[in-house]
């Protein structure tokens, strides 16, 4: 039985990956987050809650535990890579400088990083394979920049060290565990629109002309893809896009969410609110290398991931609504 550390574990993907790990005998779970661990979570697993920036918490976090997956950084919508861009940029360095150290002083056997598809923020192939990479214009984002800086990381510590390295790259993640934030942007674009159609918003207000692509990879297979190419013998020192294959324009995107709520599709208006000056135009990523080395693909369709997240998100807005008593706020959503 391996012991894996999971950092940033009590987030969305985080509790997502934790949950697939508990699910199979051969791994024991130890969870780092400074955010509180839920109960499920304290019942299956080890929570460490320091800060993980600093090198000897990022040791103690570490040991005894022979595989990594790093997930811990400031994420979120697209409002956050102009707000924070100093903040997440500090903050992700500081934990690439000590967890990267301690997996070395601990002799890791396998150090997972969960990168984004902000690295291919300026793709011009598509669908955009991994070996794109080099020749894809550097982000323009802090955040695109600073996952990009992790996978330098992975690689340089690699070279130097001999690091045994994963980088997995997930895609426009969603599912229940992402709730929507008052701030538009802040969130990502599902649980935004989601909340905004049950919060009875006409018409729908989206950033941008919504032809921009995404491609909509729930939380679930997105965890199975990243503790595949962890465990794979064939995913050591390569990188994969953990991702479905299905592009979509944000507006068809918000098509499915509106018809996914019970809304009338005839009745469906989209009104077009100036988007961020980082607005990624199309996002679809070539998945043949992780089905062709893993034998990995994802599984979850978009109408069906997404009436799941209606579903969550319907039930927890019920229930804090009935202990508030407070309506819900409505804002633009996140592309």
């Amino acid at each position: 039985m391996s012991r894996v550390l999971v950092t940033g574990g009590a987030g969305t993907i985080g509790a997502a990956v934790v949950r697939r790990l508990l699910a199979d005998p051969a791994y024991e779970v130890r969870v780092s987050d400074q955010r509180p661990a839920p109960q499920w979570m304290r019942e299956g697993c080890e929570v460490h809650t320091g800060d993980l920036r600093e090198l000897e918490q990022a040791r103690t976090a570490m040991a005894g535990c022979e595989l990594v997956i790093h997930l811990a950084a400031i994420v979120g919508g697209i409002a956050n890579f102009h707000k924070l861009p100093h903040t997440l940029t500090e903050v992700n360095n500081g934990l690439y400088n000590a967890v990267f150290r301690a997996a070395l002083d601990h002799d890791v056997e396998r150090f997972t990083y969960v990168s984004s598809s902000m690295v291919f923020e300026r793709a011009t192939e598509f669908p955009t394979t991994e070996a794109h990479l080099p020749d894809c214009p550097t982000p323009r984002s802090a955040y695109g920049f600073s996952k990009l800086t992790g996978e330098v990381y992975a690689r340089a510590a690699h070279a130097e060290h001999g690091l045994p390295f994963t980088i997995c790259r997930p895609f426009n993640a969603y599912g229940p565990g992402e709730l929507p934030d008052p701030e538009p942007g802040i969130a990502h674009m599902v649980p935004d629109l989601i909340e905004k159609v049950l919060a009875g918003q006409r018409p729908l207000e989206i950033f941008g002309s919504g032809e921009q692509t995404r491609t909509l990879t729930h939380i679930d297979d997105i965890a199975d893809g990243v503790v595949t190419a962890m465990s794979s013998p064939k995913g050591l020192n390569e990188d994969f896009n953990i991702s479905a294959s299905r592009e979509l324009t944000v507006a068809e995107t918000a098509r499915i969410i509106w018809e996914a709520c019970g809304e009338d599709p005839k009745g469906l208006r989209l009104e077009h609110l100036p988007t961020f000056e980082v607005d990624v135009p199309r996002r679809w990523p070539s998945v043949e290398k992780a089905k062709r080395l893993l034998g990995w693909e994802a599984r979850i369709g978009v109408e069906q991931g997404i009436a799941s997240t209606v579903q969550w998100l319907r039930e927890r807005t019920d229930r804090v609504a009935v202990r508030s008593g407070r309506s819900q706020t409505t804002k633009p959503a996140r592309t």
